[in-house]
């Protein structure tokens, strides 16, 4: 696709780069950048990457990168706050006409920009990348990542987009109304999903990764899962009372049942083994439903505190003394 027409006007887009120990990644992402927009003279491409407390040598490379490209900026954060802090960070300090938020990892094709940009042209203000194949990934984490997306948008009022991850392009509205959001526990999926406004997709294969591994494994996407149902929907609460008062139901049930059958048969000894099942089945109950509530209490207390999403430890940028 050419966006080089005369009736085109410029266009200033921020890529939202958050890096986590990418260092093998960074230079074959600037390459690639560099031969998609080196024929687009209406579009001025800034790239604002997130240092996400790295501790290779992800901030040298950066750093060294700067040198020879002004349009770079660095965002160098006090430790490792998450992916969701950095994207915050990034979408902070975006100042442009949109903003795109994209891996390093190029799983996120960076080619696919110019579509996005062609469909914010027409009137758009979030284009979505869909993930159309998803291959590369594990059979566990397609299946989980589909069971996800059903539960969440089953029992929240919030419509999630199945396969649909943080790379998107944002108008400036958009990213305005984001920051506007105060949460420090904050899932952006939800977040980029509650601001609304006018969407268009683009679908896409994922590709493997460039270069680098992984950084999520199962434990951090299950975490990654319950912030996100427990941000937008309270129903893990309400359906304890459901659960209690059908076990209440049939606790009543039983003990009818009991009674007669005493009058009927006369007095028996109830059995050590279905007492303790009945025991234990409704402690783990009550077990559950207190972890569940202490899940949202958690929250709770951490949301009342107030503490910063993120800290930063310095700013690089070759185009001002102080970027603010």
């Amino acid at each position: 696709m050419n966006l080089k027409e005369e009736n085109i006007s410029p266009l200033n887009i921020g890529l939202v780069i958050p890096v986590f120990n990418e260092v093998e990644s960074i230079d074959i992402f600037l390459e690639k950048i560099s031969s998609i927009f080196a024929n687009q003279p209406h579009i001025t491409v800034e790239l604002i990457f997130i240092n996400d407390g790295s501790t290779d040598s992800t901030l040298e490379k950066l750093i060294s990168r700067q040198i020879h490209n002004k349009n770079i900026k660095i965002i160098d954060l006090s430790r490792n706050f998450g992916k969701e802090a950095a994207l915050s960070a990034g979408l902070q300090f975006s100042k442009n006409d949109v903003a795109i938020p994209i891996d390093v990892d190029l799983q996120d094709p960076p080619e696919l920009i110019l579509e996005m940009i062609a469909k914010w042209r027409e009137g758009y203000e979030v284009v979505l990348g869909r993930r159309i194949n998803r291959d590369v990934d594990s059979w566990a984490k397609r299946r989980s990542a589909s069971f996800f997306y059903r539960i969440h948008n089953k029992i929240s009022n919030l419509q999630i987009p199945e396969n649909v991850g943080d790379f998107r392009l944002m108008d400036r509205k958009v990213v305005e109304a984001l920051k506007e959001l105060p949460e420090s526990h904050r899932f952006m999926k939800g977040l980029f999903a509650w601001v609304g406004f006018r969407t268009a997709y683009v679908d896409y294969v994922r590709p493997e990764r460039a270069a680098g591994t992984t950084k999520f494994n199962g434990w951090k996407l299950w975490n990654f899962a319950l912030e996100g149902i427990t941000s937008f929907s309270t129903d893990p609460l309400r359906i304890w009372t459901y659960v209690g008062f059908f076990i209440s139901s049939l606790s009543f049930i039983w003990a009818i049942f009991i009674a007669i059958r005493v009058i009927i048969d006369g007095v028996d000894m109830p059995g050590y083994a279905s007492l303790m099942v009945a025991v234990t089945f409704l402690g783990g109950l009550q077990l559950i439903g207190i972890g569940v509530i202490g899940e949202y209490l958690g929250r709770t207390y951490i949301e009342s505190k107030r503490r910063p999403v993120y800290l930063i430890r310095h700013t690089y940028d070759k185009k001002a003394d102080q970027w603010i």
